[in-house]
């Protein structure tokens, strides 16, 4: 096939695929996503960065090629930089070695070394060469500068900078599960990209919250967080201004929140809903930011994007034979895995709940709630249809959380 490779500054090139028709990624609904590669041309050396997911290498082929046309270069790849292990970006990465250079230089980290060989088991007769923060390549008048980035977001993650260039090659870190046909933020709406990049935050990077506020610090102390004129990652566009992408995960890091409350409900019969909508009502009551969800029709990744930005969350369920009504489990496990223990910000959170003859969902929720790092401060467990005393009740309690997070 034929692809066009897209120049992103001078010798250096985006060779990456396109996934036009992935609708799901990581467990959440995306519109299609990129895998992003690099291609950078030193004056001595070529260098790969990262690679491609299965199925779709002949884009990468291709639009390497194209680079190369671009350079008026002979093909040949000479060192390869894989940034993560995960197979979205490195299926690819040992037919690519084989193809362009099998003598080729190999660069990750340690951890993504053994990952590597413990996913596909062939890379064991390859020499490859374990990097961390401080070591540095010289290609022939630009340098690569590797900074390690565990959890952002597994184990072996890692940065590799173009110091010359001031272009950081985050892979995972500061991403967009997006898929558009031009490659730059300035292409498109900064608040669309901000939202997706918080969406790819909330659901993939929350748990390495405490890792980012630590690297953000050790990029600031070295100087080298001055020197990132753009930022390159593995999916969705390339940040030309990486100003507010940067300012925005400091902030997600840090547990920076909005005045807003996510309502979070399911219901049988509608009373949990009545309390839902009224709790909705208490909360607005004190100008205090609503994102209202219906689990029977919304995905929990979309709720864990407000829960970010959230100071607090109302969530209500149904008793169902003494237990939450199960269809709101999907959410808890969702909440369980991401998990806010250690965003920098204690959530508070209300639990709400219609029981028929027994109780035993707010209980349930609670511990479970508790468990992925919130506090709960308030519960409403009502006895079959609320009447209105009932609900000036809920929208009491709602509009005391509101009053609570102002505080």
């Amino acid at each position: 096939m034929k692809a066009k490779a897209v120049k992103i500054a001078d010798g250096v090139y985006w060779v990456g695929v396109i996934h036009w028709n992935s609708r799901t990624f990581h467990g959440y609904g995306i519109p299609g996503t990129t895998y992003n590669a690099y291609l950078v041309f030193g004056e001595e050396k070529t260098v790969l960065i990262d690679n491609a997911y299965v199925g779709l290498q002949n884009q990468l082929d291709a639009r390497i090629e194209d680079a190369f046309a671009q350079e008026g270069k002979e093909i040949k790849i000479d060192v390869f930089v894989q940034n993560h292990s995960e197979m979205d970006h490195s299926t690819y990465l040992r037919d690519t070695i084989d193809k362009y250079n099998p003598d080729a230089e190999i660069y990750a980290s340690a951890n993504c070394i053994k990952f590597l060989e413990a996913q596909y088991h062939n890379f064991s007769d390859l020499e490859l060469t374990p990097v961390a923060t401080g070591d540095e390549i010289d290609i022939g008048g630009r340098t690569l500068k590797f900074v390690s980035a565990p959890m952002l977001h597994w184990p072996d993650s890692m940065f590799t900078f173009l110091a010359e260039e001031g272009i950081l090659f985050s892979n995972d870190a500061f991403g967009q599960h997006v898929c558009h046909s031009k490659r730059f933020d300035k292409d498109y709406s900064l608040d669309y990209l901000l939202r997706e990049a918080q969406k790819y935050y909330a659901n993939l990077v929350t748990l390495g919250s405490p890792m980012l506020r630590m690297k953000l610090q050790e990029l600031t102390d070295n100087g080298l967080l001055e020197q990132i004129k753009m930022i390159a990652p593995c999916h969705g566009q390339i940040w030309t201004n990486p100003g507010p992408i940067v300012e925005k995960y400091s902030e997600w890091a840090s547990g920076v929140c909005k005045d807003k409350i996510t309502v979070i409900y399911d219901t049988m019969h509608h009373s949990t809903e009545k309390l839902a909508f009224q709790i909705a009502e208490g909360i607005m009551s004190e100008g205090v930011e609503v994102a209202m969800y219906f689990m029977q029709e919304d995905g929990p990744d979309d709720v864990i994007t407000d829960i970010l930005d959230s100071k607090a969350i109302a969530l209500g369920a149904p008793t169902m034979m003494n237990k939450p009504f199960p269809r709101i489990g999907n959410m808890m496990y969702w909440l369980d895995c991401v998990n806010f223990k250690g965003t920098g910000s204690e959530k508070n959170a209300l639990i709400f709940s219609s029981k028929g003859w027994g109780g035993g969902a707010v209980a349930k929720l609670q511990r479970d709630l508790e468990e992925a790092g919130f506090t709960v401060t308030d519960t409403l467990d009502v006895l079959f249809v609320p009447d209105e005393d009932i609900l000036a009740e809920a929208f009491e309690k709602g509009a005391e959380l509101a009053r609570s997070i102002k505080e």
